[in-house]
C-alpha cells in the first residue's frame, strides 16, 4: 500500500500536493456551507439580497435587527465571562502558593498578551464563531523591533536623548474565518485531521519583506491583478475589490516525507519522520509558487492553529452558531415586516383610477403630491376615482413581536425588551428566575466549549513558543494552566439579586453576612472592586495587637485556672489526711483511756512490786463487775421490748409466764448482785 501510494506521488511535488489537498477540502465545504454562511453573514449585517426573495411581489428590503442583537448580545456575555475580571488565566500550584518559576510566567504571559492585543483578536473569534458556528485562529510567532524613549551621554559628558531598539519575541492571534480555512470533511477537531490550510489574500510587501528576513525563500513570482475569489474575501459585500494582490495559503500538517525531503535546500530537524508522513509547515503563493517548506519548528510539535464550536455538533468539525439557531424564526419575521411595509405602501399611496378619453392631453404625469393640478373634460368626480386598498391589519404587527420573541427563545439572547420565554406569560419572580437558570445554563456550555478548546490551548502554545525561543526570559517548565473567567455579566447579576435576598435574611452578627457581603461585591462590575474586597477582609481580621494581646489574656487565664485547680486539690488532700486523722483518733481513745489508767497504777503501786498484782486483780475485779452490769441492763432492755412488742400485737400474756418471767429477772439480779 505505501508502494502504491509513493508511485501515486512521485510525479508530484510538494506544493501540488498541498494544493490539491486544500481543493478537495475546499469543494466539501463549497457544497455544504459556503450558502449558508453567506447568508448568516447578510442577516447579521442587515444586507439584502436578491436570493432573501420570499415572494415574487415583494418590494421591500427590510431586514429584522433581531438576530443582529442575538450575535451581539451573546458574544458580548462570553467576552465579558472571559476578559470582564481582567486576568483571564491562572496556573495550577501543588504547593498552595505561587513559586518563583510559576509567578514569573504568570506575570509575563499577562504583560504579553495586553501588549499585543490578545484579547481584540480573541473576541474576533467569538464573534465569527457566534455568527458562523466556528471560532478560529491562528496563533503566529514573530520577532518585532520595539522603541522606546531612553537618555544617554555622550562623550563630553551632556545627555543626549534618543531611542532604544530592541527585538522582542512576540505571539499573537489571527483570527480566520471559515469561508478561509481549509480541513478534511472527516475530522473533527485540528490534531486529529491530516492537515489544515489557511488561504487568503495579503498585499505583496507583507510577503516582500517575510522573504527579507529570511522566513520566506526569495522565489520570484509575478503579480497577477486578475486574481479573485469571491468566497476567500474579507468582505464579500465589497464590490470594488483591490487589485494586486498575492493569494497566500498556508498549510500546517502532514505531507509525504520523499516530497518534503526533495525540496531545494530542506535540512530536518529534531522533529522529522523517518515514517511515510511527516508534520511540516509548507507556504504557498498564487497556487504554484513554493515559499516555505519545513519541518513542524515548534518544540511540543504542535500545529498553531486553534479553533472552537459555539454549539457542538456531533461527528462535525463545524459547529452551530447563533445565526443559524435563529434562522427560521428570522426569516419569517423578515417576510412579515416585508410584507407588512408593502400593505402599508398600497394603503399610503393610493392607486387612481381615471378615464384616459376625458383627459386633455396625454402628456400629463398621473402622480399624486401635495398641490398637483390634473386638468379634466369634465367633472373631476366622474374623470378620476381613488381606490382604497384597506388598512392593515395590527394582527400583524402582534404577530412581528411573537416573532421576535421567537428569536430570542432559540438563540437564548436576552435584549432590553424583556426576559425571553416568562413562564405562563406572566413576569414573576420565580418565572424570570426559572428563564434566567435556562439561559445562564445555554451561556455555560458555549463558555466551557471555548475555554477548553481554544484559550487554554492558545495559552499553553504560546507560554511553549516564548520558553523556545524567549528562555531566557520566560524558563521551561511544565505548567499547568487553568482558567479564571467565571460568569458574564447577566449570570452575575442574577447571582448579586439571589444573594441580595439571602443577606436580607442573615443577621449581621452572623459570620455568614461578611462572606455573603463579599461575594455580592466582587460579582459587581465596579472600577474599585479589588479595593472593596481588601476593605471587607480587613474588617473581618482583627488588628494584629489586639490579637496578641487576646492570646496573651487566654494564655494568662489559662495558667490562672491551673493554677486554682492545685489550690483546690491542695485543700481537698488537706480535709481528707484531716478526716483520717480524726478516724484514728476515735479509734485510739478508749485504748488510750485504759493506759493512762494503767500508768496511774503503775505510779501508784510503783515501790512496792507486791502490791502492783493486788492492784492488779482489784482493777480486773472492778472491770469484770461493770462489765456483768453492763450485761444485764442489755439483757433487761431487751426483755423490755420483746414485751412490749406482744403486749401491741394483742398476744395473751399468762400469770405463770408472767411469774417465772419475774422470777428469772430477779434471780439474775440476784445472782449479780
Amino acid at each position: 500500500m505505501d508502494d502504491l501510494q509513493e508511485s501515486l506521488d512521485s510525479s508530484m511535488t510538494l506544493e501540488s500536493w498541498v494544493v490539491t489537498q486544500c481543493d478537495e477540502w475546499r469543494h466539501a465545504q463549497e457544497a455544504n456551507y459556503f450558502e449558508k454562511w453567506d447568508e448568516y453573514y447578510r442577516i447579521w449585517r442587515g444586507h439584502w439580497d436578491a436570493a432573501d426573495v420570499e415572494r415574487g411581489s415583494e418590494r421591500s428590503k427590510l431586514i429584522s435587527p433581531a438576530t443582529q442583537q442575538a450575535v451581539e448580545s451573546s458574544a458580548a456575555e462570553l467576552e465579558e465571562a472571559t476578559f470582564g475580571r481582567g486576568s483571564f488565566f491562572d496556573i495550577k500550584s501543588d504547593k498552595g502558593q505561587e513559586s518563583g518559576p510559576t509567578a514569573l510566567i504568570k506575570t509575563k504571559l499577562a504583560e504579553e498578551f495586553s501588549r499585543y492585543g490578545i484579547r481584540k483578536d480573541a473576541s474576533e473569534a467569538i464573534l465569527n464563531a457566534a455568527i458562523f458556528g466556528t471560532g478560529l485562529a491562528e496563533v503566529v510567532m514573530d520577532y518585532k523591533t520595539e522603541y522606546s524613549p531612553a537618555t544617554q551621554e555622550d562623550e563630553d559628558g551632556l545627555p543626549v536623548v534618543g531611542r532604544r531598539n530592541e527585538e522582542k519575541v512576540c505571539v499573537t492571534l489571527r483570527p480566520i474565518k471559515p469561508h478561509n480555512f481549509r480541513i478534511p470533511d472527516t475530522a473533527t477537531s485540528i490534531e486529529d485531521a491530516l492537515g489544515v490550510g489557511i488561504e487568503e489574500f495579503v498585499a505583496p510587501d507583507y510577503v516582500y519583506d517575510l522573504q527579507e528576513r529570511g522566513i520566506y525563500d526569495e522565489t520570484d513570482f509575478t503579480l497577477e491583478s486578475n486574481i479573485t475569489d469571491e468566497d476567500i474575501e474579507a468582505d464579500p459585500t465589497i464590490s470594488n475589490i483591490p487589485t494586486n494582490r498575492i493569494k497566500l495559503l498556508r498549510y500546517y500538517g502532514k505531507v509525504p516525507t520523499h516530497l518534503l525531503e526533495d525540496v531545494e535546500g530542506f535540512t530536518p530537524t529534531q522533529n522529522h519522520s523517518d515514517m511515510y508522513y511527516t508534520e511540516a509547515m509548507v507556504v504557498i503563493a498564487n497556487d504554484g509558487v513554493l515559499l516555505k517548506a519545513i519541518d513542524n519548528p515548534y518544540m511540543m510539535n504542535d500545529r498553531p492553529i486553534v479553533a472552537f464550536q459555539w454549539d457542538i455538533v456531533p461527528g462535525r468539525f463545524w459547529g452551530r452558531g447563533v445565526c443559524e439557531k435563529g434562522y427560521n424564526p428570522q426569516k419569517a419575521l423578515d417576510a412579515e415586516l416585508r410584507q407588512r411595509r408593502d400593505a402599508m405602501a398600497l394603503s399610503v399611496a393610493p392607486v387612481i383610477g381615471i378615464d384616459a378619453t376625458r383627459l386633455p392631453t396625454l402628456g400629463q404625469k398621473l402622480t399624486v403630491s401635495p398641490g398637483k393640478q390634473i386638468l379634466t373634460n369634465g367633472n373631476p368626480s366622474e374623470v378620476i376615482h381613488p381606490f382604497h386598498m384597506g388598512d392593515v391589519p395590527q394582527s400583524s404587527w402582534m404577530e412581528t413581536d411573537n416573532l421576535q420573541k421567537m428569536v430570542q427563545q432559540a438563540t437564548g439572547a436576552v435584549d432590553s425588551a424583556g426576559i425571553a420565554g416568562n413562564i405562563n406569560g406572566e413576569a414573576t419572580a420565580a418565572g424570570i428566575s426559572m428563564s434566567l437558570g435556562a439561559i445562564i445554563k445555554r451561556h455555560k456550555r458555549t463558555l466551557i466549549n471555548f475555554q477548553e478548546c481554544f484559550l487554554i490551548p492558545f495559552v499553553k502554545k504560546a507560554a511553549y513558543r516564548y520558553m523556545q525561543f524567549a528562555p531566557e526570559k520566560f524558563p521551561a517548565q511544565d505548567f499547568d494552566f487553568i482558567v479564571t473567567s467565571s460568569l458574564g455579566i447577566m449570570a452575575r447579576e442574577y447571582e448579586v439579586s439571589q444573594m441580595t435576598q439571602l443577606l436580607q435574611t442573615t443577621s449581621p452578627e452572623s459570620p455568614f453576612y461578611s462572606v455573603i457581603l463579599e461575594s455580592i461585591v466582587d460579582n459587581m462590575n465596579l472600577n474599585n472592586r479589588e479595593e472593596m474586597i481588601q476593605a471587607l477582609r480587613q474588617a473581618k481580621e482583627p488588628d494584629q495587637g489586639a490579637q496578641q494581646q487576646q492570646q496573651m489574656q487566654m494564655k494568662m487565664q489559662m495558667e490562672l485556672h491551673e493554677l486554682q485547680k492545685k489550690v483546690l486539690e491542695a485543700q481537698a488532700n488537706e480535709m481528707n489526711a484531716r478526716a483520717e486523722k480524726y478516724m484514728v483518733e476515735a479509734k485510739m481513745g478508749p485504748l488510750d483511756r485504759q493506759i493512762e489508767m494503767v500508768d496511774a497504777i503503775a505510779e501508784v503501786n510503783n515501790d512496792a512490786a507486791d502490791d502492783f498484782e493486788k492492784s492488779m486483780r482489784v482493777v480486773e475485779q472492778d472491770f469484770k463487775e461493770k462489765l456483768a452490769v453492763a450485761e444485764f441492763a442489755l439483757k433487761e432492755k431487751t426483755s423490755r421490748e420483746q414485751i412490749a412488742a406482744q403486749t401491741k400485737q394483742g398476744a395473751p400474756q399468762q400469770e405463770n409466764a408472767n411469774g417465772s418471767q419475774q422470777t428469772g429477772v430477779q434471780q439474775g439480779l440476784t445472782g449479780n448482785q
